[in-house]
């Protein structure tokens, strides 16, 4: 097939690589030089430990797997199976651990509930105080801000695939595209993987009252090298609250969370990144328009938990910025899409037909990273059955 990819994010670069794997011609077109949005503004987390039993879960391995040979046939993307540990800092949140463990799906996790001895033989730099921590040898982490342009990179060194930043699709209808250039991309399928692109063409589909998906914005931050590796990926007890695989009868007796998290939306996730220095964050705003300060009791806090872990005080803070993903929203288990009436997509993202040959994927919130390679693996087989 001939396809037509808009969108240089990690979903739309997802599609370009598993296309271009399976014989297909591509052209990728970009607004920005490069994708500056959601992709590059994550913790690069192929995250397996949150993940809800059944569906959500299944497609999360199957992503790993997948992730393995994107980064066998692309080292640059920097793929590392570092495992992640989830640290209790009470025995309230030590019963959840306890209770994640126990359940059917824990051994294809590589799940193993720890002692802080044993938490700390296997990432060392975790001297502070805590209870026990949930270990997750499935976990992985690429590196957010080079991982899709690794991938282009590997795609233009061969033939079959073309790159075109800085090109607005201003213009959409059977299996075609329009750009600001005034150029019309044409195949067999066109992708639309613009991210939290909600309004202007695509308005239709995701915006107004019944809309399918919303978007959210975090704030994160990046330190200074550490002087030592953080050997895993790391996450607090108020990541229980968040992920959906720690929903246990034990997850309703916890305490009530302290103000800020509470107010914010937050929980600690913790990431080395390959020069040694540390991503850390994160909060989660929903109610729009999005505030364009960067409020300062968030950071405190993650630094103050981040601190207590670590047994030591944080290198210096290097940078702070916020992003904007695209989610589903929750409760849009049976919608249909309002111009091509088709069911919207599993549950997990959104998936819709805007014209014959033209599909709009987005919306998979924080699960974009870890779910990009098994999101463009259904697009591909759809488009296939269909022909």
């Amino acid at each position: 097939m001939d396809i037509v990819i808009v969108g240089g994010g990690i979903i739309g670069t997802m599609h370009a690589f598993l296309a271009v794997r399976a014989g297909h011609r591509v052209v990728q077109i970009e607004r920005e030089d490069e994708a500056r949005g959601a992709s590059v503004r994550n913790f690069g987390l192929v995250w397996i430990s949150g993940r809800a039993p059944g569906a959500e879960l299944d497609l999360a391995l199957r992503a790993r797997e997948l992730w393995e040979k994107v980064g066998a046939a692309v080292p640059g993307v920097s793929l590392r199976a570092n495992g992640s540990l989830t640290i209790a800092r009470s025995d309230a949140e030590a019963a959840v651990l306890a209770q994640v463990c126990d359940r059917d799906c824990a051994d294809g996790r590589g799940f193993a509930l720890l002692d802080p001895g044993a938490a700390r033989a296997v990432n060392p730099a975790l001297r502070g105080r805590f209870t026990a921590a949930l270990h997750c040898t499935r976990d992985g982490v690429v590196e957010p801000r080079v991982a899709a342009k690794a991938i282009r990179t590997a795609l233009s060194e061969g033939d079959g695939y073309r790159w075109l930043p800085g090109r607005e699709v201003v213009d959409y209808g059977e299996r075609h595209v329009v750009d600001d250039h005034g150029a019309t991309h044409r195949g067999d399928l066109v992708v639309l993987a613009t991210g939290a692109w909600h309004r202007g063409l695509l308005g239709p589909h995701l915006g107004g009252v019944e809309s399918t998906v919303r978007r959210c914005r975090l704030q994160m931050m990046q330190t200074e090298p550490l002087d030592e590796p953080l050997t895993t990926s790391v996450a607090d007890g108020d990541s229980l609250r968040y992920y959906p695989a720690f929903a246990t009868p034990a997850l309703q007796r916890l305490p009530v969370q302290l103000p800020v998290p509470a107010a914010f939306h937050m929980q600690l996730l913790m990431v080395q990144r390959l020069d040694g220095s540390l991503t850390i964050g994160d909060t989660h705003a929903y109610v729009e328009p999005f505030d364009f300060d960067l409020p300062e009791q968030p950071y405190q806090h993650l630094v103050s938990v981040a601190e207590v872990i670590l047994g030591r005080p944080l290198p210096p803070i290097r940078r702070r910025w916020a992003g904007v993903y695209s989610q589903l929203q929750p409760d849009v288990s049976g919608r249909r899409d309002p111009l091509s009436a088709g069911p919207i997509s599993s549950g997990l993202y959104h998936r819709s037909w805007p014209a014959p040959g033209v599909v709009l994927v987005t919306g998979p919130g924080g699960r974009g990273m870890t779910l990009s390679p098994v999101i463009a693996e259904e697009t591909l087989s759809l488009a296939e059955v269909s022909r």
